[in-house]
């Protein structure tokens, strides 16, 4: 009998790629539809939900906690295990690294705090449930996130606009693997603790091991730009997640990394896609520098 895992938030980075990871492993697949669908009738009897939903920034206080004891009061009435995709904003800039489920979590800023308090609440409320946590995604196609937003778009003129200290460790995670591993981690449910914190290690590269990861991948020169921040300052007044961007910019100043040991011991045969393919990938919807030409590993 095939199982079934509900995805909240399917069109996000986290929710599409994890819908596709499950069906891939023959799950049946449940994409909730906001307009259609109610959470009682589209959780009912499944074994896994994927927590994904994920509002802008500026609504995380307002929103975060609030929508949670729904998904608690459902996986709780179908007795299924809630897959939450981790951030690194619970350790704050003072945990020193590499970070792990056994890291103090320390974070002072308002997102950090938000996030560690929606954690708990899963665990408060005795749901089964596994954090997954990773850095900072790399996807499969333009999706808004920093590495895709911010940093590849000037690629097409071989430069990485880089928000960091370019020479300090920067933790990665590529989306297709991180999904792939909640789908192997749901697969052992049963034999986990009810409550399980795990962190997948993906990439720690600085500025500069990402620019020459990623001119092997393209198979031109790229050039590391620092980005400048007063631009940030000067939209803070429009828009409204600004102000909680800037007050995360310690995670690109502050060395880290994060400890797979707990990971490798639950899946000792994991498969993580070589640094080189992924940013290949993930850099694939920026058009190649005029007059680049792919080398033969690349083409």
């Amino acid at each position: 009998m095939k199982q079934t895992v509900l995805v909240l938030g399917p069109t996000g980075r986290f929710g599409r790629n994890a819908a596709l990871a499950f069906e891939n492993a023959g799950w049946q697949v449940r994409r909730f539809d906001r307009k259609r669908d109610t959470l009682e009738s589209a959780a009912h009897s499944v074994d896994v939900i994927v927590q994904a939903w994920n509002p802008p920034y500026h609504k995380w206080s307002a929103q975060v906690a609030a929508m949670q004891p729904s998904v608690h009061r459902v996986a709780l009435a179908n007795d299924a295990t809630v897959i939450i995709p981790g951030n690194v904003y619970i350790f704050g800039e003072q945990t020193p690294a590499p970070w792990s489920h056994t890291s103090q979590y320390a974070a002072r800023n308002t997102l950090g705090k938000i996030r560690i308090a929606m954690e708990q609440s899963y665990k408060d409320a005795g749901v089964r449930t596994i954090v997954l946590r990773a850095g900072d995604y790399l996807d499969t196609e333009a999706s808004g996130n920093w590495f895709d937003k911010i940093m590849a778009p000037g690629l097409r003129k071989g430069v990485l606009t880089y928000p960091g200290t370019p020479d300090i460790d920067h933790a990665w995670g590529f989306l297709p693997d991180v999904a792939r591993a909640a789908v192997a981690l749901a697969e052992m449910r049963e034999t986990l603790d009810r409550f399980t914190d795990v962190c997948y290690k993906g990439y720690t590269l600085s500025g500069e091991q990402l620019a020459a990861t990623i001119a092997t991948a393209r198979g031109h020169d790229v050039h590391l730009k620092l980005m400048h921040r007063w631009p940030l300052q000067l939209l803070r007044p429009f828009m409204p997640d600004i102000k909680h961007i800037i007050e995360m910019e310690y995670l690109w100043h502050t060395p880290h990394s994060l400890d797979p040991t707990l990971f490798n011991e639950l899946v000792p045969d994991f498969s993580t896609t070589p640094a080189v393919d992924a940013l290949r990938k993930a850099s694939a919807f920026v058009p190649m520098p005029k007059g680049a030409r792919l080398s033969p590993m690349v083409a």
